[in-house]
């Protein structure tokens, strides 16, 4: 943790959700916020197979229910976060993190992909925060943390859909921050770098650019070969859930949060060098042989 302020806060009777909790990084943060006192609602689209957790929880003696919370569904979302609210008649910490990975050349990518793409990982997001806002505007408190990626703020091929769905969130995450700071309302970005996580299991790849027939073919197997080798040496989930935890006790938390030394070193990239130079950082990392 560094040096800021944390809060005096009663952590016990604090509200906090977490969408995609059923795996990786939305699990080990819905577990740490419980053990460290919040009353958590693990949001998972599938009760039955998320039962595991609620094993976890009777075992612990923690505060963690499971949330039947699919975020690609306007219907769920407003159910799910309204019942939680009409319980509670508050929520304190709200951390979207629902998502997944799509890789492929763009030309490559359907469009019934590239929507479900944005569906889940942009306005999943936003539906979260509009069902959201108006409680902890009335409350005048209240946190957001929305887990984004080192790709909302630097471009990789043969992502470039879901780099979008992240640099849109960042962009509007970033904007929102003066609409709902009169309120009291913190708007926090978590940008990891590669995590190993579950996230490998559930990439969405293109097949047309799997096919070796394709003109993109050796630009994927390069990149998805470094890929899977800076994941075997990355960051657990873990580490996430730390700085989620560090982000919402701190009385100022930063708007920017980065994980990894891959995610550090881009930053720092993105900051200071020129796009050229960054291009050429890029290829280097991601696309050599």
């Amino acid at each position: 943790m560094n040096n800021q302020e944390k809060m005096n806060i009663n952590t016990d009777k604090s509200v906090a959700i977490i969408t995609g909790s059923s795996a990786g990084i939305g699990l080990q943060t819905s577990l740490l916020l419980a053990r460290n006192g919040f009353d958590t609602y693990a949001g998972v689209r599938n009760l039955e197979k998320s039962k595991f957790i609620e094993d976890i929880a009777r075992d612990e003696n923690l505060s963690l229910q499971l949330l039947q919370l699919d975020v690609d569904s306007d219907e769920s979302v407003s159910n799910s976060i309204g019942k939680v609210i009409a319980e509670r008649k508050k929520v304190d910490v709200l951390v979207n993190n629902a998502g997944y990975g799509l890789l492929g050349a763009l030309e490559e990518l359907s469009m019934n992909n590239i929507k479900a793409q944005f569906e889940t990982n942009f306005f999943g997001a936003i539906r979260c925060i509009k069902e959201i806002i108006p409680v902890m505007r009335q409350q005048r408190s209240g946190i957001i943390v929305n887990i984004s990626s080192q790709a909302g703020y630097i471009g990789f091929p043969v992502c470039s859909v879901y780099d979008s769905t992240k640099f849109a969130l960042e962009g509007m995450i970033e904007s929102m921050t003066y609409e709902v700071e009169p309120y009291g309302i913190k708007m926090v970005l978590v940008e990891p770098g590669c995590i190993n996580s579950d996230f490998l299991n559930r990439l969405v790849v293109s097949n047309n650019t799997q096919d070796s027939k394709s003109p993109y073919f050796d630009m994927f197997k390069k990149f998805t070969a470094n890929y899977f080798k800076a994941m075997n040496n990355a960051p657990p989930p873990e580490a996430v859930a730390k700085v989620v935890l560090e982000a919402i006790t701190s009385t100022n938390p930063l708007l920017r949060y980065q994980i990894g030394e891959d995610a550090e070193k881009f930053f720092k990239a993105k900051k200071e060098m020129t796009d050229e130079n960054i291009h050429k950082l890029m290829a280097e990392a991601v696309l050599k042989a």
